[in-house]
């Protein structure tokens, strides 16, 4: 969940930033241009000058809203925790309505947002009141109401839109109930605290990195300005901050856990991003949407928040309880 990119390159720039190839143009399928002949008696042309490394954002603004997100979510986890949750259910609900809309716009499918909106809300309540079982309820009847909502409509694309519809439940408010899951825990803060410093550590690190020393593309054709370079700073930056966050905020956890988790993270979070940048590329969109100025829309700073968060919550079970 980076405020500037991996490694800019120039260009279209993806929801992070990122330098990616323009998609109306042959380098969005990572195919190289023709080029054209130069015509006879023809002056060489020059080279273009080398352009300088840009975050392509408004860093002031991201910046600025970066802080204030960050205070909004600390203030509220510390305060009340059912404030947070709050917190959790009003993203979720944004994230779906931006998502949904960017479906409409550029596929044509209709995935049904009222059902979406309120069974995601409910998702997360469930989650944090009644515990895994609870999200697991409330996601079948979410499934469930978008399956008989769509039905109110002609039968042409019912296909298309209801697996769209369980779909976005399934990647925006599922995933982000195991935060919920996390804050259930007597150290909850303390918990989604860490889950949310290793996530922004872990794109820092990708970026610092990458954009310093990035020269060997990861995944060019999902992402190309993410390198492997930028992921062992991913790596590097995440075990660090695990084994300090384990030993000193998590009650009963060790740093050697510590390594383990933040090693996990970096591969969610990166996994989490270029799944986001594939959908973003087939829809052919820079932003999910640009609610956040400097940012884009929730989305594209949930990317890698919502796989990590299973991760986090699964491990710390594993390592240190669910009480």
């Amino acid at each position: 969940m980076p405020i500037v990119p991996d490694v800019p390159a120039g260009g279209f720039q993806d929801g992070h930033g990122r330098g990616a190839a323009h998609p109306s143009g042959p380098l969005f399928r990572d195919e190289t241009p023709h080029e054209h002949p130069q015509e006879p008696m023809s002056s060489p042309t020059p080279p273009a000058p080398r352009q300088k490394k840009s975050a392509g954002r408004d860093l002031g603004a991201a910046i600025g809203v970066g802080v204030g997100l960050g205070a909004v979510i600390i203030a509220s986890l510390f305060i009340w925790k059912p404030a947070f949750v709050g917190v959790i259910a009003v993203a979720v609900v944004v994230g779906l309505w931006e998502l949904t809309s960017r479906l409409q716009e550029r596929k044509a499918i209709k995935a049904p947002l009222v059902p979406l909106a309120v069974g995601g809300a409910a998702m997360v309540v469930a989650g944090y009141v009644r515990g895994p079982e609870g999200a697991w309820v409330a996601m079948a009847l979410t499934a469930l109401a978008v399956l008989v909502w769509r039905m109110t409509e002609p039968p042409e694309g019912y296909l298309k839109d209801v697996t769209a519809g369980v779909f976005a439940a399934f990647y925006v408010p599922f995933l982000a109930t195991f935060v919920a899951l996390l804050l259930t825990a007597d150290d909850g803060p303390q918990r989604v605290l860490t889950f949310l410093i290793l996530t922004v550590v872990s794109d820092t690190g990708a970026y610092a990195i990458g954009w310093r020393f990035g020269k060997h593309k990861l995944a060019p054709r999902i992402s190309p300005g993410k390198t492997r370079e930028g992921l062992v700073g991913a790596v590097t930056f995440a075990m660090a901050a695990g084994a300090l966050c384990m030993e000193f905020m998590i009650d009963e956890g060790a740093w050697w856990q510590g390594l383990i988790l933040g090693l996990a993270v970096a591969a969610s979070a990166t996994l989490g991003d270029l799944g986001e940048s594939m959908i973003k590329r087939d829809l052919g969109i820079k932003d999910m949407g640009t609610l956040l100025p400097g940012h884009g829309g929730i989305m594209d700073r949930l990317d890698s928040l919502l796989p990590t968060a299973p991760v986090v919550w699964l491990l710390l079970a594993l390592f240190v309880g669910t009480a």
